[in-house]
Protein backbone atom coordinates (compact mmCIF):
# COMPACT_ATOMS: atom_id res chain seq x y z
CA UNK A 1 0.00 0.00 0.00
CA UNK A 2 1.23 3.33 -1.10
CA UNK A 3 1.29 5.79 2.14
CA UNK A 4 1.19 9.78 2.21
CA UNK A 5 4.72 10.11 1.84
CA UNK A 6 4.85 7.60 -1.32
CA UNK A 7 1.53 9.34 -2.57
CA UNK A 8 3.36 13.24 -1.94
CA UNK A 9 6.95 11.76 -3.88
CA UNK A 10 4.86 9.81 -6.30
CA UNK A 11 2.81 12.81 -7.23
CA UNK A 12 5.61 15.71 -7.49
CA UNK A 13 7.90 13.31 -9.56
CA UNK A 14 4.77 12.41 -12.39
CA UNK A 15 3.56 15.78 -12.36
CA UNK A 16 6.86 17.37 -12.77
CA UNK A 17 8.01 14.98 -16.14
CA UNK A 18 4.62 15.53 -17.61
CA UNK A 19 4.78 19.08 -17.24
CA UNK A 20 8.59 19.39 -18.43
CA UNK A 21 8.29 17.11 -21.40
CA UNK A 22 4.95 18.53 -22.66
CA UNK A 23 7.11 21.82 -22.55
CA UNK A 24 9.37 20.98 -24.45
CA UNK A 25 7.43 19.18 -26.70
CA UNK A 26 5.62 22.05 -27.37
CA UNK A 27 8.63 23.91 -28.21
CA UNK A 28 10.07 21.25 -30.72
CA UNK A 29 6.82 21.57 -32.14
CA UNK A 30 7.17 25.18 -32.89
CA UNK A 31 9.83 25.11 -34.24
CA UNK A 32 8.67 22.39 -36.58
CA UNK A 33 5.75 24.28 -37.50
CA UNK A 34 8.28 27.77 -38.14
CA UNK A 35 10.45 25.03 -40.31
CA UNK A 36 7.58 23.69 -42.31
CA UNK A 37 5.32 26.40 -42.43
CA UNK A 38 5.68 27.17 -46.45
CA UNK A 39 5.29 23.49 -47.49
CA UNK A 40 2.01 23.01 -45.96
CA UNK A 41 0.75 26.11 -47.26
CA UNK A 42 1.92 26.04 -50.40
CA UNK A 43 1.22 22.33 -51.03
CA UNK A 44 -2.91 22.56 -49.35
CA UNK A 45 -1.97 20.05 -46.90
CA UNK A 46 -5.38 19.42 -45.09
CA UNK A 47 -4.57 20.45 -40.97
CA UNK A 48 -6.87 17.31 -39.84
CA UNK A 49 -4.04 15.23 -41.38
CA UNK A 50 -1.28 17.79 -40.29
CA UNK A 51 -2.17 17.56 -36.78
CA UNK A 52 -3.48 13.51 -36.70
CA UNK A 53 -1.27 11.91 -39.45
CA UNK A 54 1.85 14.35 -38.57
CA UNK A 55 2.36 16.35 -35.37
CA UNK A 56 0.24 13.25 -32.96
CA UNK A 57 2.78 10.95 -34.57
CA UNK A 58 5.67 13.39 -33.71
CA UNK A 59 4.69 13.29 -29.85
CA UNK A 60 5.46 9.94 -29.16
CA UNK A 61 8.91 9.34 -30.75
CA UNK A 62 10.28 12.23 -29.29
CA UNK A 63 8.71 12.36 -25.80
CA UNK A 64 10.03 8.75 -25.34
CA UNK A 65 13.50 9.75 -26.77
CA UNK A 66 14.05 12.72 -24.32
CA UNK A 67 12.07 11.09 -21.65
CA UNK A 68 15.24 9.59 -19.50
CA UNK A 69 16.69 13.33 -19.72
CA UNK A 70 13.33 14.35 -18.23
CA UNK A 71 12.92 12.35 -16.12
CA UNK A 72 16.40 12.65 -14.26
CA UNK A 73 15.40 16.78 -15.01
CA UNK A 74 12.20 16.15 -12.77
CA UNK A 75 13.66 14.37 -10.32
CA UNK A 76 16.56 16.80 -9.98
CA UNK A 77 14.17 19.58 -9.93
CA UNK A 78 11.32 18.75 -7.29
CA UNK A 79 14.08 17.08 -4.74
CA UNK A 80 16.45 20.16 -4.56
CA UNK A 81 13.42 21.82 -3.38
CA UNK A 82 12.14 19.63 -1.11
CA UNK A 83 16.00 19.36 0.23
CA UNK A 84 16.09 23.34 0.65
CA UNK A 85 13.07 23.27 2.21
CA UNK A 86 14.43 20.90 4.54
CA UNK A 87 11.62 18.43 3.78
CA UNK A 88 14.02 15.26 3.54
CA UNK A 89 15.35 16.07 6.80
CA UNK A 90 11.59 15.89 8.67
CA UNK A 91 11.26 12.34 6.81
CA UNK A 92 14.23 11.02 8.25
CA UNK A 93 14.00 12.42 11.58
CA UNK A 94 10.37 10.15 11.75
CA UNK A 95 12.64 7.15 11.64
CA UNK A 96 12.53 6.61 7.24
CA UNK A 97 15.76 5.21 6.02
CA UNK A 98 17.18 6.37 2.63
CA UNK A 99 16.05 3.48 0.73
CA UNK A 100 12.25 4.04 2.15
CA UNK A 101 12.52 7.28 0.47
CA UNK A 102 13.64 5.85 -2.49
CA UNK A 103 10.37 3.43 -3.01
CA UNK A 104 8.05 6.52 -4.61
CA UNK A 105 11.23 7.19 -7.05
CA UNK A 106 11.30 3.61 -8.26
CA UNK A 107 7.66 3.18 -8.67
CA UNK A 108 7.82 6.63 -10.51
CA UNK A 109 10.70 5.26 -12.96
CA UNK A 110 8.97 2.34 -13.11
CA UNK A 111 5.59 3.69 -14.34
CA UNK A 112 7.78 5.85 -16.96
CA UNK A 113 10.09 3.02 -17.75
CA UNK A 114 7.33 0.49 -18.69
CA UNK A 115 5.42 3.59 -20.37
CA UNK A 116 8.54 3.83 -22.87
CA UNK A 117 8.77 -0.03 -23.37
CA UNK A 118 5.47 -0.23 -24.87
CA UNK A 119 6.14 3.17 -26.83
CA UNK A 120 9.34 1.94 -28.42
CA UNK A 121 7.71 -2.07 -29.42
CA UNK A 122 4.07 -0.97 -30.06
CA UNK A 123 3.24 2.35 -30.37
CA UNK A 124 5.78 3.96 -32.33
CA UNK A 125 6.17 1.85 -35.00
CA UNK A 126 2.80 2.29 -36.10
CA UNK A 127 2.99 6.49 -35.37
CA UNK A 128 6.19 6.15 -37.73
CA UNK A 129 4.11 4.35 -40.07
CA UNK A 130 1.77 7.17 -40.86
CA UNK A 131 4.50 9.81 -40.18
CA UNK A 132 6.74 8.78 -42.80
CA UNK A 133 3.46 8.03 -45.08
CA UNK A 134 2.13 11.98 -44.55
CA UNK A 135 6.20 12.99 -45.01
CA UNK A 136 6.48 10.96 -48.33
CA UNK A 137 3.19 12.05 -49.37
CA UNK A 138 3.73 15.77 -48.72
CA UNK A 139 7.18 16.76 -47.96
CA UNK A 140 9.19 14.27 -49.67
CA UNK A 141 7.44 14.69 -53.20
CA UNK A 142 6.90 10.82 -52.92
CA UNK A 143 10.10 9.22 -52.16
CA UNK A 144 11.38 7.14 -55.02
CA UNK A 145 13.96 4.69 -54.30
CA UNK A 146 17.01 5.47 -56.64
CA UNK A 147 19.12 2.46 -56.31
CA UNK A 148 20.28 0.23 -59.41
CA UNK A 149 21.48 -3.12 -59.95
CA UNK A 150 19.79 -4.05 -56.45
CA UNK A 151 21.34 -7.79 -55.40
CA UNK A 152 18.97 -9.84 -52.84
CA UNK A 153 19.65 -13.16 -51.34
CA UNK A 154 16.57 -14.59 -51.41
CA UNK A 155 17.17 -18.61 -49.91
CA UNK A 156 20.22 -20.15 -48.84
CA UNK A 157 21.25 -20.51 -52.94
CA UNK A 158 18.59 -18.33 -54.41
CA UNK A 159 19.77 -14.37 -55.33
CA UNK A 160 17.25 -12.16 -56.85
CA UNK A 161 18.04 -9.41 -59.26
CA UNK A 162 16.57 -6.02 -59.85
CA UNK A 163 17.98 -3.73 -62.66
CA UNK A 164 15.91 -0.55 -60.85
CA UNK A 165 12.66 -0.54 -58.70
CA UNK A 166 9.84 2.06 -58.65
CA UNK A 167 8.63 2.12 -54.74
CA UNK A 168 5.75 4.34 -55.99
CA UNK A 169 4.03 1.42 -57.94
CA UNK A 170 6.00 -1.16 -56.23
CA UNK A 171 7.00 -2.59 -59.64
CA UNK A 172 10.80 -3.98 -60.15
CA UNK A 173 12.23 -3.76 -63.84
CA UNK A 174 14.52 -6.51 -65.73
CA UNK A 175 14.47 -8.83 -63.09
CA UNK A 176 16.47 -12.54 -62.65
CA UNK A 177 16.15 -15.22 -60.31
CA UNK A 178 19.30 -17.38 -59.79
CA UNK A 179 20.07 -20.66 -58.13
CA UNK A 180 23.40 -22.22 -57.49
CA UNK A 181 23.93 -25.36 -56.01
CA UNK A 182 27.80 -26.68 -55.79
CA UNK A 183 28.94 -23.84 -58.16
CA UNK A 184 26.36 -25.03 -60.61
CA UNK A 185 23.59 -22.96 -62.08
CA UNK A 186 20.72 -25.27 -61.10
CA UNK A 187 17.54 -22.66 -61.93
CA UNK A 188 17.18 -19.35 -63.91
CA UNK A 189 14.09 -17.21 -64.15
CA UNK A 190 14.35 -13.97 -65.90
CA UNK A 191 11.67 -11.31 -66.72
CA UNK A 192 11.13 -8.03 -68.21
CA UNK A 193 8.98 -6.84 -65.07
CA UNK A 194 7.00 -8.07 -61.53
CA UNK A 195 4.39 -5.65 -59.90
CA UNK A 196 3.53 -6.65 -56.68
CA UNK A 197 0.10 -8.25 -55.88
CA UNK A 198 -1.00 -6.30 -52.34
CA UNK A 199 -4.07 -8.55 -52.14
CA UNK A 200 -2.55 -12.32 -52.92
CA UNK A 201 0.81 -11.03 -51.48
CA UNK A 202 2.70 -12.33 -54.41
CA UNK A 203 4.29 -11.16 -57.57
CA UNK A 204 3.04 -11.21 -61.40
CA UNK A 205 5.62 -11.28 -63.96
CA UNK A 206 5.87 -10.28 -67.71
CA UNK A 207 7.40 -11.94 -70.39
CA UNK A 208 8.86 -14.82 -68.60
CA UNK A 209 11.78 -17.30 -69.30
CA UNK A 210 12.57 -19.95 -67.29
CA UNK A 211 15.29 -22.33 -67.43
CA UNK A 212 16.21 -25.17 -64.91
CA UNK A 213 19.23 -27.87 -65.21
CA UNK A 214 18.83 -31.26 -65.02
CA UNK A 215 21.23 -33.79 -63.95
CA UNK A 216 21.23 -37.14 -64.77
CA UNK A 217 20.75 -40.14 -62.33
CA UNK A 218 22.02 -43.54 -61.26
CA UNK A 219 25.57 -43.16 -63.03
CA UNK A 220 27.93 -46.13 -63.07
CA UNK A 221 30.43 -45.50 -60.79
CA UNK A 222 32.58 -48.36 -61.98
CA UNK A 223 32.76 -46.70 -65.60
CA UNK A 224 33.78 -43.54 -63.71
CA UNK A 225 30.47 -41.49 -65.58
CA UNK A 226 30.71 -38.63 -65.06
CA UNK A 227 27.30 -36.58 -64.46
CA UNK A 228 25.30 -35.43 -67.60
CA UNK A 229 23.17 -32.32 -67.46
CA UNK A 230 20.56 -31.37 -69.49
CA UNK A 231 18.42 -28.41 -69.47
CA UNK A 232 14.92 -27.27 -70.30
CA UNK A 233 14.00 -23.91 -71.08
CA UNK A 234 9.97 -22.19 -71.48
CA UNK A 235 8.64 -18.37 -72.03
CA UNK A 236 5.72 -17.55 -70.77
CA UNK A 237 3.76 -14.56 -71.02
CA UNK A 238 3.32 -14.38 -67.37
CA UNK A 239 4.01 -15.87 -64.22
CA UNK A 240 2.53 -15.57 -60.42
CA UNK A 241 5.44 -16.48 -57.80
CA UNK A 242 5.86 -16.29 -54.12
CA UNK A 243 9.07 -15.21 -52.88
CA UNK A 244 10.55 -13.97 -49.47
CA UNK A 245 10.95 -10.00 -50.42
CA UNK A 246 8.00 -7.52 -50.62
CA UNK A 247 7.66 -4.31 -50.85
CA UNK A 248 9.22 -2.97 -47.52
CA UNK A 249 12.32 -4.25 -48.58
CA UNK A 250 12.65 -1.51 -51.05
CA UNK A 251 11.19 1.25 -48.28
CA UNK A 252 13.93 4.13 -46.87
CA UNK A 253 16.02 2.42 -44.37
CA UNK A 254 14.37 4.27 -41.77
CA UNK A 255 10.95 2.93 -43.37
CA UNK A 256 12.25 -0.30 -42.82
CA UNK A 257 13.51 -0.93 -39.22
CA UNK A 258 11.06 1.90 -37.48
CA UNK A 259 7.90 0.80 -38.66
CA UNK A 260 8.22 -2.65 -37.39
CA UNK A 261 6.59 -3.39 -33.88
CA UNK A 262 8.30 -5.90 -31.55
CA UNK A 263 7.12 -9.41 -33.50
CA UNK A 264 7.53 -8.31 -36.59
CA UNK A 265 11.47 -7.04 -36.35
CA UNK A 266 11.75 -10.37 -34.82
CA UNK A 267 10.81 -12.17 -37.37
CA UNK A 268 12.29 -9.76 -39.74
CA UNK A 269 15.87 -10.62 -38.69
CA UNK A 270 14.85 -14.45 -38.97
CA UNK A 271 13.94 -13.96 -42.34
CA UNK A 272 17.22 -11.71 -42.82
CA UNK A 273 19.56 -14.57 -41.26
CA UNK A 274 18.73 -17.47 -43.28
CA UNK A 275 18.22 -14.51 -46.77
CA UNK A 276 22.39 -14.40 -45.48
CA UNK A 277 21.84 -10.43 -45.24
CA UNK A 278 24.75 -8.34 -44.69
CA UNK A 279 22.91 -5.76 -42.04
CA UNK A 280 21.17 -8.28 -39.33
CA UNK A 281 23.83 -6.18 -36.93
CA UNK A 282 21.61 -2.80 -37.62
CA UNK A 283 18.49 -4.74 -37.56
CA UNK A 284 19.84 -6.13 -34.15
CA UNK A 285 21.12 -3.46 -32.79
CA UNK A 286 17.45 -1.64 -33.24
CA UNK A 287 16.05 -4.69 -31.47
CA UNK A 288 17.98 -4.31 -28.83
CA UNK A 289 17.80 -0.74 -28.71
CA UNK A 290 14.35 -0.60 -27.63
CA UNK A 291 14.46 -2.64 -24.83
CA UNK A 292 17.79 -1.45 -23.25
CA UNK A 293 16.94 2.64 -23.58
CA UNK A 294 13.70 2.61 -21.23
CA UNK A 295 16.28 1.15 -18.11
CA UNK A 296 17.86 4.50 -18.41
CA UNK A 297 15.11 6.19 -16.47
CA UNK A 298 15.42 3.71 -13.85
CA UNK A 299 19.66 4.53 -13.48
CA UNK A 300 19.04 8.37 -13.80
CA UNK A 301 15.74 8.12 -11.48
CA UNK A 302 18.46 7.07 -8.91
CA UNK A 303 21.71 9.29 -10.02
CA UNK A 304 18.78 12.30 -9.91
CA UNK A 305 17.87 11.34 -6.08
CA UNK A 306 20.91 10.90 -5.14
CA UNK A 307 23.14 14.43 -6.58
CA UNK A 308 19.72 16.44 -5.45
CA UNK A 309 18.76 15.16 -1.89
CA UNK A 310 20.33 16.94 0.52
CA UNK A 311 21.23 21.38 0.34
CA UNK A 312 24.39 22.20 -1.92
CA UNK A 313 25.90 25.35 -2.86
CA UNK A 314 24.81 26.59 -5.83
CA UNK A 315 21.01 25.33 -5.83
CA UNK A 316 18.88 23.98 -8.34
CA UNK A 317 20.41 25.22 -11.14
CA UNK A 318 24.10 23.25 -10.54
CA UNK A 319 22.00 19.87 -10.06
CA UNK A 320 20.20 20.04 -13.53
CA UNK A 321 23.26 21.13 -14.97
CA UNK A 322 24.89 18.47 -13.72
CA UNK A 323 21.91 15.83 -15.22
CA UNK A 324 21.85 17.67 -18.30
CA UNK A 325 25.73 16.66 -18.78
CA UNK A 326 25.01 13.31 -17.37
CA UNK A 327 22.42 12.44 -19.74
CA UNK A 328 24.10 13.99 -22.61
CA UNK A 329 26.99 11.52 -22.23
CA UNK A 330 24.49 8.26 -21.89
CA UNK A 331 22.95 9.56 -25.35
CA UNK A 332 26.68 9.93 -26.66
CA UNK A 333 27.41 6.71 -25.74
CA UNK A 334 24.54 5.56 -26.97
CA UNK A 335 25.16 6.49 -29.91
CA UNK A 336 29.24 5.83 -30.17
CA UNK A 337 28.53 2.32 -29.06
CA UNK A 338 25.88 1.53 -31.67
CA UNK A 339 28.04 2.75 -34.06
CA UNK A 340 30.60 0.38 -33.14
CA UNK A 341 27.95 -2.48 -32.98
CA UNK A 342 26.71 -1.95 -36.47
CA UNK A 343 30.10 -2.21 -37.81
CA UNK A 344 30.70 -5.39 -36.60
CA UNK A 345 33.45 -4.46 -33.99
CA UNK A 346 31.14 -5.57 -31.32
CA UNK A 347 28.26 -7.74 -30.53
CA UNK A 348 24.85 -5.98 -30.42
CA UNK A 349 23.41 -7.03 -27.38
CA UNK A 350 27.08 -5.78 -25.48
CA UNK A 351 27.49 -2.90 -27.12
CA UNK A 352 23.49 -1.72 -27.03
CA UNK A 353 23.93 -2.52 -23.37
CA UNK A 354 27.32 -1.05 -22.07
CA UNK A 355 26.07 2.71 -21.76
CA UNK A 356 23.63 1.24 -19.19
CA UNK A 357 26.24 -0.84 -17.88
CA UNK A 358 28.76 2.60 -17.06
CA UNK A 359 25.73 4.49 -15.47
CA UNK A 360 24.89 1.26 -13.11
CA UNK A 361 28.61 1.72 -12.04
CA UNK A 362 28.12 5.27 -11.65
CA UNK A 363 24.54 5.16 -10.19
CA UNK A 364 25.83 2.77 -7.18
CA UNK A 365 28.69 5.43 -6.50
CA UNK A 366 26.47 8.44 -6.06
CA UNK A 367 23.91 5.99 -4.14
CA UNK A 368 27.11 4.79 -1.77
CA UNK A 369 28.09 8.59 -1.41
CA UNK A 370 23.98 9.69 -0.74
CA UNK A 371 23.67 6.97 2.21
CA UNK A 372 26.79 8.84 3.99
Amino acid sequence: MLKIIDKYILGKFLKTFVFSITLILLIFIVFDIKEKLSTFTTKQIPINEIIYDYYLMFIPYYGNYFSPMFTFIAVVFFTSKMAHQSEFIAILSSGASFNRILRPYIIGALIIGIGSLILNHIVIPQAFKIKIGFEDKYINNGYSSEDQNIHKKIGPNKILYLESYDNRINTAYKVSIEEVVNNKQTYFLSCSNMVWDSIHKNWIMTDVYERRLIVQNNLDTIKNQKPVYSQTGIFLPSKTITIPFTPAEMWRFESIVETMNYWELKDFIAREKIKGSDRIEVYEVESYRRTSFPFATFILTLIGVCVSSKKVRGGVGLQIALGLLLSSIYIMLMYVFTTIATTGFAPPLIAVWIPNIIFSFIAFYFYLKAQK
